[in-house]
């Protein structure tokens, strides 16, 4: 038995805007993009993959939601979350501007420091178990009906974050100022503390 088209169009619509929408992982894929350029950014793009692929698997087998119920996990893992990201946001502000990149730079986030981002976002538990358990593509098969949720969700995911360090480094080219192009870093490391402080702070 397969899904059928609305029940995948409908997941598609609730995935686009959940997984798309900037938060810490996003804003740090953007910022990378936008502060290194598209080709440097690629190891931390795949690390992002690689961790947001971990979260979505743990997500669909029930262990992301055992592991959060033991006591101080949660807080754990938003402490982790939030002292990695101001390292990240720092690295990001103090970047070379776009385009004035030497020999001598240090070297951007690479494929560990996604693994980390994606694995300390908070955002991304929460979304997830909302995508499993909100949309039921095939009724009559658990198993098949979470494999293809995990199928399509990587699919979002790889399109979505791709999507976002191309869009943070073709922006940046466009900057020809040492002074502007600062600013737009020291801007980009301020929008991925306020990702997170939205992230971890309850509403």
């Amino acid at each position: 038995m397969f899904p059928t088209l609305d029940s995948v169009l409908a997941l598609l619509a609730m995935a686009f805007p959940l997984m798309g929408s900037p938060g810490p992982a996003i804003v740090a894929i953007t910022a990378n993009g936008a502060a290194f350029g598209i080709r440097a950014g690629l190891p931390f793009l795949f690390g992002i993959y690689a961790g947001v692929f971990t979260v979505l698997c743990l997500t669909a087998s029930g262990v992301t939601g055992l592991l959060l119920a033991l006591p101080g996990v949660g807080p754990v893992l938003v402490m982790a979350a939030v002292l990695y990201m101001l390292y990240l946001a720092y690295r990001i502000a103090t970047a070379p501007p776009p385009g004035m990149h030497g020999t001598d730079d240090p070297d951007p986030p690479g494929f560990g420091a996604g693994i980390v981002v994606s694995l300390t976002n908070v955002k991304a538990y929460t979304v997830f178990t909302a995508l499993y358990a909100g949309n039921i593509l095939i009724e009559s098969d658990p198993i098949r009906d979470t494999l293809t949720k995990l199928a399509i969700l990587t699919c979002v995911m790889l399109f979505v974050n791709g999507s976002w360090l191309v869009f943070g480094g073709i922006f940046a080219g466009f900057i020809r100022s040492p002074r502007i192009g600062r600013a737009f870093n020291i801007t980009m490391a301020i929008l991925l503390l306020v990702s997170v402080a939205l992230a971890v702070i309850p509403r």
